[in-house]
């Protein structure tokens, strides 16, 4: 069987409209993480990181 996917998160939850800006994920992401197949959080985890990148690389301007 496959490696299961790792989840994201910190436990250090701070949403910003719709973003966590601790972990990267959506609330849709957080809230659908338990139930998603592995390519579905395989693809969460690529768009939480890239997003998490984003919101850092802002925090320095």
């Amino acid at each position: 069987m496959a490696k299961d996917i790792e989840n994201p998160c910190i436990s250090v939850c701070q949403l910003s409209g719709e973003l966590c800006v601790s972990c990267g994920r959506t609330k849709e992401d957080i809230r659908k993480w338990k139930r998603m197949k592995r390519p579905e959080k395989m693809a969460a985890a690529q768009r939480a990181a890239s997003q998490l990148k984003r919101l850092q690389a802002g925090k320095g301007r």
